[in-house]
This record gives C-alpha cells, sequence and structure tokens, in this order.
C-alpha cells in the first residue's frame, strides 16, 4: 500500500520534488516518504546521512534515521528499513519521550533480513601484523585505544590468563583455577602487573568476585574491588583465576594489549588468516538506550531482527546491593530501558556482549522480549530490576534486620518506579555468566506482573531464573525449560528465589513472633501469588526449583523436575501439586510455624529430605496424599517424624517413557490414585522454529554423584549440649560452606553449662582459639590441648559469624565472660 501511494501520487509530488532542492532534506523526506499515516525511512551501510532517507537514497546510520522519525512520530505509523550489513555505532543510541509512537502509529525499526543487520558497539581495526615469538603476533595500535574485548573474524578471543582456559571442564570454575594464581612465586614472574584482574569464587561458591590488581609490592600483589557479591565473606582459597597478564600469554586465542607502547599481542589458532582477519573492539557499555520517566514516557518503539555485539563488560562496576540478596548489580546492558512503556524488541540475537543483554530499569510497563536469542552473556540475559525507593523499609545487606514492631504496614510499593506487566516469550538463552558469577537468563527483582513463557534456558553459571528480594508478585513462569544451571557454583537452584522482605530476619524466632501476631506481615511484599507451572527444571549443584530465605505466596503446579527436586526454605504460603520429581523429592528447611504450606498430589521419586525440622509440622501445614517411588518404610521413617503423609501412597508410577523424557504415567498407574494428572510432556521451551532447531533438551539420566564415605551420623555432648557433625543439607540449612564445615549444638538444655554460656541451640562452632573446627573430633582435641583458660568460640549463628569469650575452670566446665560479638565473616 506505502509503495502503490507513492507511485500513484509520484507525478502530484513534482512540485514538491522541485521545491526540495531548496528546502532542508527533512521537508523533502515528509513530501515523499510519508503516505496514508505511514512513512518509510531507508538505512543502509551504503548511504549517506546526507540522504532524504528514501528507498533509492538510504541515509548511513540510525542516529539520522531516528531524527527522520521524529517529525512523523505520533502522527503516522514509521517503518524504518535496515538494510543487511555492520552498523557501529560511534555513541549510545538513545531514544527520547520525542522519538515515541503511539499505539495508533507505532515506530518500527526493522532489518530487512532477520539476523543481517548487526549493531555493533565496536570498531574495525586495520592492523598490520608482524611476528614477535613463540608464535605470538604483534600490531601497533592506535594512542590511547583501550581494549576490553577482542574479536578476531567474529568471535571472542580471551585475554592471557592463568590457568588457561578449557572448554572441557564445563563445571569447573572460571573452566581453569589455580590456588596459586597471584601468589608471591606466580607474581615474581610478572614485569608490571597493573590493569591485571583476579576473578576468584565466593567462599560458599555463592557467586564470586572481581578485583583489578593495581600493582605488586615485593611480589605481594595488590589489587582494588570484591564488591560483586553482596555476601561479603572473603574468596575462595582454591577457585582462582587471574587475567590480562602479559606473561601468561602462552596458548592460542590468547592476547593482551600494552597500552603504554600501543601494541596488541595475540596468538592465533593456526586455522586463523591473522593478516586477512577481521579484527573488532568494544567501547560502547550499552549500544541502545531508552530514556523516559513516568510522567514522560518513552513509547511505542519496536527494534525487530538484528544481532547485536560488541558491548563492553561491565563487571567492575556491578556494585550496587540488590537490597538483601546474595547480588549486586549494575542497571546497564547492551540495551536499557528506563521510563518506558510499550516498547517491544523483537527476533533480535545478543551475541557474546560483555554484560547484561537487556536490562529493565525502573519505571517500565508493557514491555515485550520475543523471539530473540540470547548467548554468551557476560553478566545476565534479561534484568527487570526497580528501584529501591519504591520498598517500603528497605534493607541492603544480609544482616540487616528490620524491628518488626515499627515496619510500615502498608502493602506493596510506595512509588510506581518499577517494571511491571512485562513479558519474555519464546526466546532462547544459553551460555549465561562468562564473565560474572552471580547473574541469571532471566533476574527479576522489586518488579510485579513479569510473564515468563516458552522460554529455553541452559549453560548458566548461577540460575536460570531468579526472583530477588522486594519482588511484589504476580509473577507467571510457564513452559520453561530451565536445565544444566549453577554449573559452577553451588546451594542454588535453576529457579530461585529469595523473599528476604521487611518481615524476614535471619534470627527465625523473631519473625515467627512478629507473623504469629499479624499473619499478614510475609504478604505486604508478596503482595500477589507467583505461578510456576508447566515447566521442566534440572539443576545438578543444588535445587531444580529453589524457594529461599523468606519465599512466600507461589503456586507450583505440572513441573517436571529432572535431578534436585523442590526445595521450601522457611517461608508461607507455598502450595506444589501435581508435580514430579523424577530423581529426587521435597527438601524442606526450617519452616516457619503454621506456614501455610501444602504439598499434595505430587510423584516423588525419594524421600523427603529435611533440614533444621525435627518435630512435626502439621498446624495450617498439609503434606500429604503424595505418590512415592521408594519403600514406604524408608519414606516413613522421615515423614513419621513430622506427621506427614499419613494417606500417601508407594510404589511404581510407571512413568510411560522416563528414558526419554515422558513422564506421564501409565492408564494403570497408581499414582492416579492419589489425585495425580498427567500434563503434556512436550510444551517445555522455545517454540520459534529456528531457536527450536537449535536448542538443546536436558539430560533425563540420574544426575552423577560424586562417591564419598558417608560420615558417621555422631553425636556428641560438650557442657551438657549435644552436638552433630554438619552433613546433607545441613550446609545450605545453615548457610555453611562445605569447605569450612563445623560442629552444630542441637540442643542446649535450659539449665546446662552450655546455655550459662551462652551458647544457642543452631550454634555451628567453626573456629576454636583460631583452630578451625569442622568435626567433633577436632573440638574434643582442640579443647583437650588447650594450654590456656580461655576459649575463643566464632561460630555461625543465623548465618552470621559470633565470637563467644569462654573461661574454663579446672573441672574443664565453661561459663561466658564476654557478650557475643558480631564479626564480618573474612
Amino acid at each position: 500500500m506505502r509503495t502503490e501511494y507513492f507511485i500513484k501520487n509520484f507525478h502530484s509530488h513534482k512540485s514538491a520534488v522541485y521545491k526540495c532542492a531548496l528546502a532542508p532534506i527533512m521537508l523533502c523526506a515528509v513530501g515523499l516518504i510519508s503516505s496514508a499515516h505511514a512513512a518509510d525511512i531507508f538505512v543502509a551501510p551504503s548511504g549517506a546521512d546526507s540522504n532524504n532517507g528514501l528507498q533509492g537514497q538510504p541515509v548511513a546510520s540510525l542516529a539520522r534515521a531516528k531524527k527522520l522519525a521524529r517529525s512523523f512520530a505520533g502522527k503516522e505509523a514509521v517503518t524504518v528499513h535496515i538494510a543487511d550489513g555492520v552498523y557501529y555505532l560511534p555513541e549510545t543510541l538513545v531514544f527520547e519521550r520525542m522519538d515515541s509512537g503511539s499505539e495508533q502509529y507505532p515506530v518500527i525499526y526493522k532489518a530487512e533480513h532477520e539476523g543481517l543487520a548487526v549493531l555493533s558497539g565496536g570498531t574495525k581495526l586495520q592492523l598490520t601484523w608482524s611476528a614477535y615469538k613463540n608464535g605470538i603476533f604483534q600490531a601497533n595500535t592506535p594512542a590511547g585505544l583501550h581494549i576490553d574485548q577482542l574479536f578476531i573474524d567474529g568471535k571472542n578471543q580471551r585475554m592471557a590468563r592463568y590457568p588457561n582456559y578449557d572448554a572441557s571442564k564445563k563445571t569447573a570454575a572460571y573452566q581453569g583455577y589455580a590456588a596459586d594464581a597471584f601468589s608471591e612465586k606466580r607474581a615474581k614472574a610478572w614485569a608490571d602487573p597493573s590493569g591485571g584482574y583476579i576473578h576468584a569464587m565466593h567462599r560458599s561458591r555463592w557467586g564470586g568476585y572481581h578485583y583489578k590488581i593495581t600493582g605488586k609490592n615485593n611480589n605481594k600483589v595488590t589489587y582494588e574491588g570484591g564488591w560483586q557479591n553482596n555476601r561479603q565473606m572473603g574468596m575462595h582459597e582454591d577457585f582462582r583465576m587471574v587475567e590480562n597478564i602479559f606473561e601468561e600469554l602462552d596458548v592460542p586465542g590468547e592476547w593482551f594489549h600494552d597500552t603504554q607502547k600501543n601494541t596488541l599481542y595475540f596468538k592465533p589458532a593456526k586455522e586463523i588468516d591473522l593478516q586477512a582477519a577481521k579484527v573488532e573492539v568494544v567501547r560502547l557499555n550499552h549500544l541502545v538506550e531508552f530514556n523516559g520517566t513516568e510522567l514522560n514516557p518513552v513509547q511505542h518503539i519496536t527494534l525487530q531482527g538484528f544481532v547485536v555485539r560488541h558491548a563492553a563488560r561491565t563487571f567492575m562496576q556491578t556494585k550496587e546491593p540488590l537490597l538483601r540478596s546474595d547480588w549486586t548489580i549494575y542497571r546497564g546492558g547492551a540495551f536499557v530501558l528506563t521510563g518506558s512503556e510499550n516498547i517491544h524488541i523483537l527476533d533480535t540475537e545478543f551475541d557474546q556482549v560483555g554484560g547484561n543483554a537487556i536490562f529493565v530499569n525502573n519505571y517500565n510497563r508493557d514491555v515485550l522480549i520475543k523471539g530473540c536469542h540470547i548467548h554468551d552473556t557476560g553478566a545476565s540475559g534479561i534484568a527487570f530490576v526497580g528501584d529501591p525507593n519504591a520498598v517500603r523499609n528497605p534493607l541492603f545487606e544480609y544482616g540487616e534486620k528490620n524491628d518488626l514492631s515499627k515496619i510500615n504496614k502498608t502493602p506493596g510499593p510506595k512509588s510506581n518506579n518499577y517494571p511491571a506487566n512485562s513479558t519474555v516469550e519464546d526466546c532462547l538463552i544459553h551460555k549465561i555468566g562468562t564473565v560474572e558469577r552471580q547473574p541469571a537468563g532471566i533476574q527479576i527483582s522489586m518488579a510485579k506482573g513479569i510473564t515468563v513463557r516458552d522460554v529455553s534456558i541452559y549453560d548458566t553459571a548461577r540460575a536460570g531464573i531468579n526472583i530477588g528480594d522486594g519482588t511484589w508478585g504476580g509473577h507467571l513462569i510457564e513452559r520453561v525449560d530451565v536445565f544444566d544451571t549453577v554449573l559452577e557454583t553451588h546451594d542454588h537452584g535453576s529457579f530461585n528465589s529469595w523473599g528476604r522482605d521487611r518481615y524476614w530476619r535471619s534470627d527465625q524466632t523473631t519473625s515467627q513472633a512478629a507473623v504469629d501476631k499479624d499473619p499478614n506481615l510475609p504478604f505486604l511484599d508478596a503482595v500477589n501469588t507467583s505461578t510456576i507451572r508447566n515447566s521442566r527444571w534440572r539443576s545438578e549443584h543444588g535445587w531444580d526449583i529453589d524457594l529461599d530465605d523468606g519465599s512466600s505466596n507461589y503456586d507450583i503446579y505440572n513441573n517436571v523436575m529432572l535431578a534436585g527436586g523442590l526445595k521450601l526454605r522457611e517461608g508461607f504460603r507455598r502450595h506444589a501439586w501435581n508435580n514430579i520429581t523424577v530423581h529426587s523429592g521435597l527438601h524442606p528447611h526450617v519452616w516457619y510455624n503454621k506456614s501455610g504450606d501444602k504439598v499434595y498430589q505430587n510423584i516423588f521419586m525419594s524421600q523427603h529430605k529435611p533440614a533444621r525440622m525435627t518435630r512435626p509440622f502439621v498446624d495450617q501445614v498439609i503434606v500429604d496424599k503424595n505418590f512415592y517411588g521408594e519403600s514406604e518404610e524408608k519414606v516413613m521413617s522421615v515423614s513419621n517424624n513430622l506427621a506427614w503423609d499419613n494417606n500417601s501412597i508407594f510404589g511404581d508410577p510407571m512413568f510411560i517413557d522416563a528414558k526419554n523424557g515422558d513422564f506421564r504415567v501409565k492408564s494403570n498407574s497408581p499414582a492416579l490414585k492419589i489425585g495425580f494428572e498427567n500434563f503434556p510432556m512436550d510444551q517445555f521451551g522455545v517454540k520459534k522454529a529456528s531457536l527450536r532447531a537449535i536448542a538443546r533438551i536436558p539430560s533425563f539420566s540420574a544426575p552423577v554423584k560424586t562417591k564419598r564415605k558417608a560420615p558417621p551420623a555422631f553425636t556428641g555432648e560438650w557442657m551438657g549440649a549435644s552436638l552433630v557433625n554438619l552433613s546433607g543439607n545441613d550446609f545450605s540449612a545453615f548457610g555453611v560452606s562445605k569447605q569450612a564445615g563445623g560442629v552444630v549444638i542441637k540442643t542446649v538444655p535450659k539449665d546446662s553449662e552450655a546455655a550459662k554460656a551462652g551458647l544457642l541451640a543452631g550454634d555451628v562452632i567453626q573456629n576454636v582459639n583460631g583452630q578451625s573446627v569442622s568435626k567433633l573430633r577436632q573440638l574434643n582435641q582442640v579443647v583437650k590441648r588447650t594450654p590456656a583458660d580461655l576459649l575463643n568460640l566464632k561460630l555461625v549463628r543465623n548465618q552470621q559469624v559470633i565470637e563467644l569469650m569462654l573461661q574454663m575452670d579446672k573441672n574443664l566446665q565453661l561459663k561466658r565472660v564476654s557478650s557475643p560479638k558480631k564479626k564480618q565473616l573474612q
């Protein structure tokens, strides 16, 4: 219709064409490309910004096309046609209120052929290479050039690093780690390590840290950073890696840029013809921004069919604490949306971007991200993150606590400055967190009503989908396929959530007392029910679905969990029914009384694995009428202690084809007797044909578990208190790493010496007089051989380190001589 209009009306525009020679180009464009309520603008690499944007006279840049489109915005529908080619953006392309379309007249930027118009935040370099030594080549670079990432023929190469990258070590930290990564012995060989980076896992493998090396002093490396994780407990002593060190350039695919000499060094693989290779480097943090406000939003703009490349790594800018979650964040990405409404990002590939791919920041409504392929991102795939100032009684570190007698009891957010009513649909997201180790395929925090539908997510360092604190619920997650997650980290889930909202405290008894008085407290922030349904999950180093600290108000049904099962830590109103846990079961951790949890009509293939739950939980709790693929004797040995499963049944569920992933049950299955209903097994993951053709599916086999000799279930007594070694789920329940271990104080009688000394049930003793204690045997040995009459105990209480100073008398009885002092975890 637009083309026909142009031909029919060409002669009537002759005078307009003549006048164009004397008038500004904008007026000419208005005269020629506008049709009845529609306008077309054309962009091509071969164009010129002095052109008028007609089909035969395309402009060269999207920035120029955006200026031309402004004259029609809100008055006529605009389509900007982008021809095949690479568009190196000299600066971030920023859409503002004046660029908006309307519901009737949207503005669409569309690649002529999907996947063939590339938006680049980088620069193409013309280099002359010469041999250096040992297969390394060198080339002079422009003065002042900073290189964050180097692409050779479209593939991201690796900074020179130690230890070297090994792709076969998929689940190993950084695909290669070493305890001596920046040891004095190692650093002795480095002439000047300043500008290098240290990457290290969190000591409990709850994500990671990053540091910039500032130099060395007597071969001791100096550095700054470590703010990327909100659980400040220090770096892991083994899982470390350094990069951007010249002396570590030793394998094909590694590079180093000497900014002092303006020289780039690169060791190419044999198949690379370096003289003919395309060399690109990254410049921009953000390629596209939508910058509006709630009062003046950017509206009704669509970007469709692009490939997005060359966005910088931003791990040293990941600083902002994400409330009391384990995260800090960088509010940025290749695409950043702030203050927008009805922005659509369609059929776009985000290829090897250094940070987040898409960041939906603060006020945004009705964002649609559909048909996209997001892969090899340095940080998260898609993040929806609101303003902490919209949260009532916000806190910003795990150990902080609200006075529950003084909190604001108004439900929900206190402003609209957060993402809401937005959708991620029919996308393929994989290989997430190639740089940072606290990412997610999709991250949701301080947001409301986010839908994730028909999405495949896999190969992630941490969660596939994560919902953080201060989030107001109403989320819908359906028909997703999430697997091969938590690859390098631990104690997490393919789906993970926290609910450290205003009611929640790490000292559970205080929250319990407050909720007993006011049962509405858990729902002040978890206002609306979030739903997880009709999906498939698998996590090798945690749980398939993990509702952690305080997570409340969830409906969970029609899910297949392939490896780690369902974890429900303390929270309220979690209803789980008609789910299948193929190789595991329910993991109830540290439940509240009267939690309102209901778990029924599920197929569990193993007994419950509770943590810190040793008495019946039946008041306003239902865990019953489930089917177990394990013996009644084994299941009830646990369930009887909790007074659960009185009406559950046991046997073979009779899956139709478990080997190939069909976990529907046959028509004569005994599982149908408890009310279980079959649901489709072909509904999980991305549906778009081009993406489904390349998407992987999970393994259906049993998870591989390291065979270790089980520690003896030994309990001891000390000062009248009973003690036990940490094991199994206890590490997660107490917030203690397996590496550190510890001895749990199980019970403390009221009049015991332990009680007088200030010890509490649930304390985890990890250190006595500076000596680590990971087992009861070690505790006994340390206490017996101590020459002093003072014992300095460091223990974990409510996931915080507490120090107690105790005095030991001649009868080896102990009494407290100082009050507990909180210590920062080192």
